[in-house]
């Protein structure tokens, strides 16, 4: 009789461990669920505040703040955050700054390259952090290193330069403004140069890398004056390159003799035309790019597909038909 009540008292306590141990078993797939649901709200869940990154070759061009304003907009809209940074010109700087944003957590970040070659590194970093990284306005060498670029149809903006130059004149003695370490800038001169080729009568007289900036111009275009180099035409490879290429003819009073060619469609650049001192300008439109390049970003935090790459097209702005832009106002 008394064994038999230990055999009783021996199951009870089976069973009760028994529900004990299913207990926590529930409790523990509980927490883990939990644990698992929390980190996937916090890190894909609509609630959370996201963080982006920008860096842009330079600020010193109306362009990219205009680009970046129309970005901080839609980031802004929705509850989201923004970190703009200006390395000024200096790519070692900029590396700098993109390894500040990854080390901030950054959810993604947008990137106008100083050095189209010499930023892989960088981009290295961000993939292996996996950290997003939208291109715009100027491409990567290394594409593969990034999730989206968003550009201009920066080849035929030079393509449409040069056809509106052979419209004008039968033959130019022709001075290029470059920026060699920006592929958007060696676009646009590579079209220019493809549509003239094989042309005798369009002849490159000189050359000179200006960085795209009015202030590093001028000096430049004057040397080239000094040099004895005559030309009649000038292709900049954007609006303040231009600019800055009409201070120096303006200087040696011989700015009526050349027709001079921008690419941007800046208002600056846009009021010279109507005021008939430039000849003509590649509009692109900075505001376009920012708001494909904030689309792209968020639809890839929310793991949906995008186009590698997007290219956004331009349109030619000479005397003739400036009246049909806004004049005060970026595309």
């Amino acid at each position: 009789m008394h064994y038999e009540k230990q055999k009783k008292s021996v199951r009870d306590t089976r069973k009760r461990l028994d529900a004990a141990s299913i207990l926590i078993l529930i409790g523990i797939i509980v927490l883990l669920y939990a644990k698992v649901f929390y980190s996937y709200e916090k890190t894909y869940g609509k609630n959370k505040t996201r963080t982006f990154g920008a860096t842009y070759m330079t600020m010193n061009n109306n362009f990219y703040p205009v680009l970046n304003n129309e970005i901080r907009s839609a980031v802004e809209k929705k509850g989201d955050r923004l970190m703009t940074l200006d390395p000024a010109l200096d790519q070692k700087k900029q590396t700098e700054q993109i390894y500040y944003l990854i080390q901030q957590k950054v959810d993604a970040i947008f990137i106008n390259p100083v050095d189209w070659k010499g930023i892989r590194g960088a981009l290295r970093a961000a993939k292996k952090a996996e950290i997003p990284v939208i291109v715009v306005d100027t491409p990567v060498y290394d594409e593969d290193l990034v999730s989206c670029t968003v550009v201009s149809d920066n080849y035929n903006a030079g393509v449409l330069c040069a056809k509106d130059l052979m419209k004008r004149r039968k033959s130019a003695r022709i001075l290029l403004l470059e920026h060699k370490k920006a592929k958007s800038a060696q676009d646009r001169i590579r079209g220019f140069l493809d549509t003239i080729h094989g042309r005798q009568e369009y002849q490159v007289v000189a050359r000179a890398d200006t960085e795209g900036q009015t202030e590093r111009t001028l000096p430049k275009v004057n040397q080239v004056i000094k040099n004895g180099k005559m030309f009649d035409v000038v292709m900049a490879l954007n609006d303040p390159t231009a600019i800055g290429a009409l201070a120096a003819l303006d200087q040696k009073g011989i700015r009526e003799q050349v027709l001079v060619y921008g690419i941007d469609g800046s208002p600056d650049g846009k009021g010279l035309i109507k005021e008939n001192m430039m000849t003509a300008t590649s509009a692109q439109s900075p505001k376009q790019i920012g708001k494909e390049a904030i689309c792209s970003a968020y639809r890839l935090l929310d793991r949906k597909k995008v186009s590698k790459k997007i290219i956004i097209p331009v349109q030619i702005i000479t005397y003739k038909n400036i009246n049909r832009f806004d004049v005060n106002n970026w595309q």
